[in-house]
């Protein structure tokens, strides 16, 4: 095997100017495959935190009649505070959320909203609640940027807000923007404003109740009361697992092509390499070599352009990768548009897996790649082969 290496690495050095481009390319495939595929997983790791800090937090629990997608559920999505979670809610372990329909006028424009009550004190979420406190003889409101920017609203500006209590009577009162937040979650953003609970319990006549409540933690212990659903953090993303899969999915077709392409021109120079060289293969076997040896050389030989690759994939890929690790990629395009929870810009995130998986996968595929149009040295005349005549 050492000779192997030996002889294979002499006639790769040979080849010139063929072996470095060969090498160059599909050292390009090792560093897009780690960095497209550490973008995807620091999208993963991204969009969980994000949903885990603006919305979800460690998990929550519903009202048995709660459809997040269907809004006509919010007439009857609602409930008294159960005993076995009142402790919960009491020392911070657990925030009341309660959540009703309601209608914005701004400029005279009529906007169907989902209306939150939460608790100005609550600290489980990032959503800057400790601005509702803010005095004001109108209802102070909270609202994100896309919604904002939807709609053209600005810090300070006031509207009309109407809803139905429990009755199903309407009422309507001014409201004022306190402070337009940022965030990446479009289901804590888009359609929702955030108002005081106890302010809304009492403009609803729902004293004491709530839609749903979120964890603090994830492995807070408690009791889900009859009428009430426990969803787990991971239910709560599981939408996002299944982007992220499919996401991946296009991904591999990209990175077969531009393994393809690699393979392609290592298949062509291996190809080329057999016809030129059938002088010193007759030579092999001549000097005792067994056919299946001089297959294994030239094996060798096309799987070192792999070797090669990953070696100059880390003198230029790794100060990249690390670099983009700190600096992120920021997407060319307004990501709030997308209706999916992604940031304006991704910090990739590498693990040894992934790096170990695709030095694997390209120096296998490599490999097979070699072996192929070698094993036709096998069925060469020896004879013939010193003479140099084609096969």
């Amino acid at each position: 095997m050492r000779l192997a290496i030996k002889l294979a690495w002499r006639n790769l050095i040979g080849a010139g100017l063929r072996t470095w481009l060969n090498v160059i390319v599909l050292s390009f495939s090792f560093v897009i495959i780690i960095w497209m595929k550490g973008i995807m997983t620091g999208w993963d790791h991204q969009a969980k935190t994000d949903m885990t800090n603006w919305e979800i937090g460690g998990g929550q629990i519903w009202h048995a009649e709660y459809d997040p997608y269907d809004p006509m559920t919010l007439n009857d999505a609602h409930g008294p505070v159960p005993e076995a979670l009142a402790q919960g809610v009491e020392s911070g372990a657990l925030m009341p959320v309660l959540i009703v329909q309601g209608t914005i006028y701004p400029e005279g424009r009529m906007v169907p909203v989902a209306v939150r009550g939460v608790d100005p004190g609550q600290t489980i979420l990032q959503l800057p609640a400790h601005r509702l406190d803010t005095v004001t003889d109108a209802i102070p409101a909270l609202i994100g940027t896309q919604m904002a920017h939807t709609i053209r609203l600005k810090a300070g500006d006031r509207m009309i807000l109407r809803w139905r209590d429990i009755h199903g009577t309407f009422d309507a009162r001014e409201m004022e923007i306190v402070e337009i937040f940022s965030c990446t979650v479009p289901t804590a953003d888009a359609g929702q404003i955030y108002i005081p609970l106890e302010m809304l319990r009492e403009m609803t006549l729902l004293n004491g109740e709530a839609t749903l409540f979120t964890f603090r933690n994830e492995d807070t212990a408690v009791t889900v009361p009859e009428g009430w659903t426990l969803k787990t953090k991971k239910e709560l993303t599981r939408q996002v697992d299944e982007l992220i899969q499919t996401k991946s999915a296009g991904q591999s077709v990209l990175f077969g092509v531009l393994l393809l392409l690699a393979m392609l021109a290592i298949f062509d120079t291996q190809v080329l390499s057999i016809f030129r060289r059938q002088k010193e293969i007759g030579t092999y076997i001549a000097l005792g070599y067994t056919r299946g040896e001089v297959v294994g050389l030239f094996t060798v030989e096309g799987s070192m352009h792999a070797v090669m690759a990953a070696m100059l994939a880390t003198a230029y890929g790794l100060p990249f990768l690390l670099w983009q690790a700190k600096e992120g990629w920021t997407m060319p395009l307004d990501t709030s548009q997308f209706g999916m929870a992604i940031a304006q810009t991704l910090y990739p995130v590498y693990t040894v897996g992934l790096v170990i998986s695709t030095i694997l996968i390209v120096l296998m595929t490599t490999a097979i790649v070699s072996y192929w149009p070698s094993r036709r040295i096998a069925r060469m005349n020896p004879t013939e082969a010193l003479r140099g005549r084609l096969q």
